[in-house]
């Protein structure tokens, strides 16, 4: 219909769509999200965690109750100060318009050089490295066991990113992990299997 009426393709819009710039910049985001887990005595507490968009590398910044504009500052001074200590830098922080996400949150990132950018109003895709974090660690974890305190929930939440990070296979990384792991042992040695959270989870290696 376009060639029959003489009409050529509409001209490119400034700039790169948003999936191309988080493909082309893939290496230098990360974002930010917020997921809560009510405990077996009903009190709720909200976990706050950032994930590096390039590799997956999932990385649980703190576990409160009470998610106050000072708390929010200080684990984004921990996480930066641990970025530091790495040598290591990211360009862009990608973050919802969550409330609890204070400015001074996004003041200590600025200071480390990292400019945040905030999605759309209601629109979770924008973010959605961070949303389907959420998905998989409730599907794979917290929805088969039952937190009793802050201090359980940090510890099943240690085991579980420790999995996802070192040994969970990842679709987008061509089934390889987040963190590799080098492999030491023979391609033909007998398979061993290690049960994480008390059976919950398997993880397989071949012995050494």
């Amino acid at each position: 219909v376009l060639r029959r009426h003489r009409l050529p393709p509409v001209p490119r819009r400034e700039g790169p769509t948003w999936s191309e710039f988080l493909s082309a910049q893939a290496k230098g985001i990360v974002a930010t999200d917020f997921f809560h887990v009510d405990t077996v005595f009903l009190r709720r507490y909200y976990v706050l965690f950032v994930i590096e968009l390039e590799r997956r590398v999932v990385h649980v910044l703190g576990v409160t109750a009470n998610p106050t504009g000072p708390w929010m500052t200080q684990v984004a001074r921990n996480f930066t100060a641990d970025l530091e200590d790495a040598g290591r830098r990211f360009r862009f922080l990608i973050r919802d318009r969550d409330a609890k996400l204070t400015a001074s949150f996004d003041a200590v990132f600025a200071s480390f050089g990292v400019e945040t950018i905030r999605t759309p109003v209601r629109s979770p895709r924008a973010n959605a490295f961070a949303e389907r974090f959420v998905r998989t660690v409730r599907n794979e974890c917290l929805d088969h066991l039952l937190a009793v305190s802050r201090r359980h929930l940090e510890s099943v939440l240690d085991d579980y990113v420790r999995h996802y990070n070192k040994a969970r296979p990842h679709r987008g990384l061509q089934l390889s992990q987040p963190i590799e792991r080098p492999v030491t042992a023979p391609r033909g040695g007998a398979i061993t299997r290690r049960d994480i959270l008390g059976g919950i989870i398997h993880e397989y290696d071949r012995a050494a």
